[in-house]
């Protein structure tokens, strides 16, 4: 057997239990107990924490070490991975999701032929987790879209807009982005020759072209979603400055609802909207600072409404 065989296969079983004598690796790997410790010091200098207690119940062990060693998965262990972690990209949690695509991606590159073949059993036989209330998102979709990202391939799907409108789109993908419990592609739309987001939840039959995407400027991949996501779809939309430095307006609920921008450096404008004007000046009464709504005059004037009716609730006289 060759070392380097060898070496994969000591590994793989140092993982399986938490203590191997010498002795019992040596019967396992058909060698000497000398070359078993030969091979701990080659894993060793790798870098693989293996650590050995002495004595008579002592042995051989994997610790914990400053990264992450190599993984070695059986069928089963690979197979559950797998289906975890499809299932974890379209779950409800927020946070994990990018990793757990990323970490997707890159197990199904490398499953043998035999494995990918009992995935696609499994999958045929399993749905979707939702990834919010009333939106499922395909996983299938999420890895056909983040590989196109990794390799700069062109790829083409069919969308449903806002408006219920079908269409074949022509994309060059740049990101995946995880907001507001939905998947979002961030894509240079070819057919409108312009930069666009996509809900992955309202596409299918994503595809591959083989064409490499041409090499263009790129925007802030996260910035324009939440630009889509916030401002965008809605009708009213309005601009508020709030007195506060833009690090500090960050760590406050309208960077989840908005964008923001410095103003100088005391103030953050926060572009925004909302279906209701009354709505969004009850949220915007919520900020925890002072405020100016700079437009439109609609917000303006429900946000002094709000104000008032908060002021004669407490029998304050309004200024």
């Amino acid at each position: 057997m060759e070392t380097a065989t060898r070496l994969l296969r000591l590994l793989a079983l140092l993982h399986t239990r938490p203590t191997w004598t010498a002795p019992e690796l040596a019967d396992r790997l058909g060698v000497t107990t000398r070359t078993v410790r030969r091979d701990i010091a080659r894993l060793r200098r790798l870098d693989h924490p293996v650590q050995a207690s002495p004595g008579p119940h002592g042995g051989y062990q994997l610790g914990r070490g400053p990264e992450l060693p190599p993984l070695i998965l059986d069928d089963h262990e690979a197979l559950a991975a797998v289906v975890g972690l499809r299932f974890a990209t379209a779950g409800t949690g927020v946070g994990l999701a990018e990793a757990a695509l990323s970490a997707l991606t890159k197990l199904e590159r490398v499953l043998p032929e035999h494995l990918a073949e009992r995935l696609q059993d499994v999958a045929a036989a399993t749905v979707s987790v939702g990834s919010g209330p009333g939106v499922t998102t395909d996983p299938d979709h999420l890895l056909v879209l983040a590989q196109a990202c990794r390799r700069r391939e062109r790829i083409r799907l069919m969308y449903c807009d806002r408006e219920g409108t079908r269409s074949l789109r022509h994309l060059e993908p740049l990101r995946l982005v995880h907001a507001h419990w939905r998947w979002y592609l961030v894509a240079f739309d070819l057919d409108r020759d312009d930069w666009r987001t996509f809900r992955v939840d309202r596409s299918t039959a994503p595809m591959a072209t083989g064409t490499r995407a041409v090499d263009r400027e790129t925007p802030d991949p996260v910035e324009l979603v939440r630009r889509a996501v916030t401002v965008a779809p809605y009708e009213v939309q309005a601009t508020v400055r709030m007195h506060l430095p833009l690090d500090q307006a960050q760590q406050t609920s309208a960077a989840r609802y908005g964008v923001l921008e410095a103003d100088g450096d005391d103030a953050t404008l926060l572009r925004t909207g909302a279906s209701d004007a009354g709505w969004l000046a009850g949220y915007l009464a919520m900020l925890p600072c002072r405020i100016e709504v700079l437009d439109p005059g609609e917000v303006r004037d429900a946000f002094r409404a709000h104000v008032d009716r908060l002021l004669g609730a407490t029998g304050a006289v309004p200024a």
